[in-house]
């Protein structure tokens, strides 16, 4: 368990956080079961390479609300501070630094090409100079596989095997908080601070409202296949369009039968 800072976020890298309760532009609800919850501000994180090539330390390690992953304070030499995404073995005083080119350690930031292969990364770019967008959850990594031409191959936490352009960016090491999975809420208030509404089986609703509603007592559905409140299939549906990113996968994640 990494112990953290007893400590207020930093004021100047803190901001409100509206909630909108699952709905969308139209004022109507887009996505169930969202609503209530705590207040809470939003730590701006820098996922991208902010300052190549300069030293910082590691001043505090703290929570952060609305993620399931640890976050690390960062001092640079001129005074000032931002929020990284803070890996496992990270400790107060650690200094860290974004390059083209860097040492293993953790925390530390540097392009895909210049990572030896068996390593471990995280918040990985997509885009060179986007930021970070791929392995940012508690307790995840990627492994580096292998070095072809412009590519990396990767192998994803989903298991999946995928190539991104090694102009890439990326960290060192593991997400923080991997006991996050092992957590039980304990009760229903819990969840409703989290901003989670109940959800209620469908079998348990109307006709109207479900199609696997209605019937005497506990029924079964009635159906072949379950379907979603809009009549689509919910299981073993393939919801993925076509994407130009499919074409960098090498192998797809294994699905549970």
């Amino acid at each position: 368990m990494k112990v953290l800072t007893k400590k207020e976020p930093e004021k100047k890298l803190v901001r409100g956080l509206r909630k909108k309760g699952g709905r969308g532009k139209s004022g109507r609800i887009t996505v169930r079961h969202k609503g209530g919850g705590v207040k809470r501000l939003y730590r701006q994180i820098e996922f991208g390479q902010g300052k190549l090539g300069e030293v910082a330390r590691v001043e505090a390690l703290e929570y952060d609300p609305n993620r399931t992953a640890f976050l690390a304070l960062l001092k640079y030499q001129d005074g000032e501070r931002c929020y990284i995404l803070a890996p496992r073995r990270l400790k107060v005083g650690d200094e860290v630094i974004f390059s083209e080119k860097t040492s293993l350690k953790s925390g530390n930031r540097q392009k895909l090409k210049n990572v030896p292969v068996g390593t471990l990364i995280y918040n990985i770019e997509i885009t060179p100079g986007r930021g970070g967008k791929l392995v940012r959850g508690a307790g995840t990594s990627a492994q580096v596989m292998a070095q072809e031409g412009s590519y990396t191959h990767l192998k994803m936490p989903s298991g999946e095997l995928r190539k991104l352009l090694n102009e890439c960016f990326s960290s060192m090491g593991e997400v923080s908080n991997p006991e996050h999975r092992f957590r039980k809420l304990g009760k229903a208030g819990r969840s409703r601070l989290k901003g989670r509404r109940p959800t209620v089986r469908g079998s348990a609703m109307v006709p109207a409202a479900h199609p696997h509603g209605g019937g005497e007592g506990k029924a079964g559905i009635g159906l072949k296949h379950p379907k979603t409140p809009w009549g689509k299939l919910a299981k073993g549906g393939k919801t993925r369009r076509k994407k130009w990113t499919d074409k960098l996968i090498i192998q797809r994640r294994k699905r549970k039968k």
